[in-house]
């Protein structure tokens, strides 16, 4: 993901240090030139705030597993406390017993019999100071590497921290730059440009439309997850939205097959990791498709070359062809 972004960025900067284009071109071939700038921006800035989504999700499962690696070290402290106050009950037994050696008291004691008798309880304490001292070791060992696990634990959750920073910080810096863009130009440009979009949008919008009136669906949890993205077209995409009326790629994935009763993180590239894999040629409706390199964006199939999704800002959950971005794989749920 660094990689991509590193290369979204750097494309980004030469994109504004070409802004300007040739006093004798076409006002309209103008616009489309920047109209294209400002969408490879939002695209750029969407790729990023998934990358954010991932280290989002790692961070939350890093923490989980550090509250319970901490957890678990607590608890052997308490019991290599309760060993301790052990092994300092028969120290204190030994030394109320006699200032020297308890076999030599025994030895010379004035009555054989006592002595043997004795013997029996000093073996006796001798295996409990034994057995104390090996749980002692054993819990001073497991308490040594938990403590290891905590401190490489810690060291992964500030690094997620940071990873979930920089994301963040890419897709807000590319999104700025499409802003400014569009601020740099004339009033009646920047009217006439963001006019074009807006009737994208509605052409979009009346075509998903009219194709999800039309769409038969399918049986099961994933004919419900996909009846529920198709009631949230013409829905805006925001970065890191999981609904009710605004969505990200993966927020708007999520959410659907929540209502079919399965459990997804918020993150394309995490949704990857579950299900089984499916080849393009075997591409089923509700089955996850995953676009880019890394994945940083994910939609739902309804077959017949189209998916349901929630592509960047700028843009409405629609209904769009998978071949527009580049292909990266498929789950079945």
């Amino acid at each position: 993901m660094f990689t991509r972004i590193g290369l979204y960025l750097a494309g980004a900067a030469m994109l504004l240090g070409t802004l300007s284009v040739p006093a004798n071109a076409a006002p309209s071939s103008r616009l489309l030139q920047i109209q294209a700038k400002v969408d490879y921006l939002r695209e750029a800035a969407a790729s990023a705030a998934e990358g954010a989504q991932e280290a989002k999700f790692q961070l939350s499962r890093l923490n989980q597993e550090l509250d319970g690696v901490q957890k678990k070290a607590s608890t052997q402290k308490r019991e290599l406390t309760e060993i301790q106050k052990s092994l300092g009950a028969i120290a204190l037994d030994q030394y109320i017993n006699g200032g020297y050696s308890a076999s030599l008291q025994l030895l010379f004691a004035a009555d054989p019999k006592a002595y043997l008798a004795s013997a029996g309880d000093l073996d006796s304490l001798t295996r409990r100071k034994t057995v104390e001292l090996r749980r002692y070791s054993a819990a001073s060992q497991k308490l040594q590497q938990t403590t290891l696990v905590v401190t490489d634990r810690v060291k992964l959750v500030r690094a997620a921290q940071a990873k979930f920073i920089r994301q963040a910080q890419a897709a807000q810096k590319n999104l700025a730059d499409a802003e400014k863009i569009l601020k740099s130009l004339k009033a009646s440009e920047r009217k006439a440009v963001l006019a074009a979009q807006k009737r994208a949008e509605a052409k979009d919008y009346k075509k998903s439309k009219s194709a999800a009136k039309t769409y038969k669906g399918v049986s099961g949890r994933s004919g419900k997850a996909i009846k529920y993205a198709l009631a949230q077209i013409g829905d805006r995409y925001v970065f890191g939205a999981a609904g009710l009326t605004t969505w990200d790629c993966s927020g708007l994935v999520m959410r659907a097959f929540q209502s079919a009763g399965v459990s997804l993180p918020h993150s394309s590239r995490a949704q990857f990791r579950y299900g089984q894999k499916i080849p393009r040629s075997q591409l089923k409706a509700g089955d996850l498709i995953f676009f880019k390199s890394p994945i940083s964006h994910v939609g739902i199939y309804l077959g017949g070359g189209r998916m349901v999704h929630a592509p960047r800002p700028g843009q409405a959950v629609k209904i769009a062809p998978i071949n527009q971005m580049p292909f990266a794989g498929a789950v079945r749920l």
